[in-house]
């Protein structure tokens, strides 16, 4: 039994409408926002550069995207399902706004404030989508 049942008001609704009733995102959604936490600790060194692994910053001056992208590398093997390999896609596809931010708290406030239309904060069965048009997006502060 999960733990949104214990909810007396809700325990008739399905799952995804007990999260929406409740405001609680979904467990996926929450492993990515963690993820990308991470990322952003091990980009930024939170973390000591001897114990975690590095990731390749891309090189390109191009003006798209922002200045932490990450090379992306295809793997055909067993690594395709490793942390630093499933979670480049993601990553670059972050706005510099969010990215830019000059606390980890801060950061997560934004990441959420840019995710807040995705299908996957309430539905487990849904994938992340295209991750929204940049030109809405403001100053996340």
């Amino acid at each position: 039994m999960t733990a949104t049942k214990l909810v007396l008001t809700g325990k008739h609704l399905m799952y995804k409408e007990r999260l929406l009733q409740l405001k609680l995102p979904t467990l996926k959604y929450r492993h990515l926002r963690r993820d990308m936490t991470e990322v952003l600790k091990i980009l930024t060194g939170k973390y000591d550069t001897n114990v975690t692994f590095s990731f390749e910053k891309h090189q390109d001056c191009s003006p798209r995207g922002h200045n932490l992208k990450l090379v992306n590398h295809i793997c055909h093997d067993l690594r395709k399902y490793f942390f630093c390999t499933q979670i480049i896609n993601t990553w670059n596809s972050l706005p510099e706004s969010v990215i830019s931010a000059s606390t980890t708290d801060s950061f997560k406030n934004k990441l959420d404030k840019f995710w807040n239309n995705q299908d996957l904060l309430y539905n487990y069965q849904a994938q992340l989508t295209e991750i929204g048009s940049r030109s809405f997006i403001s100053n996340f502060d």
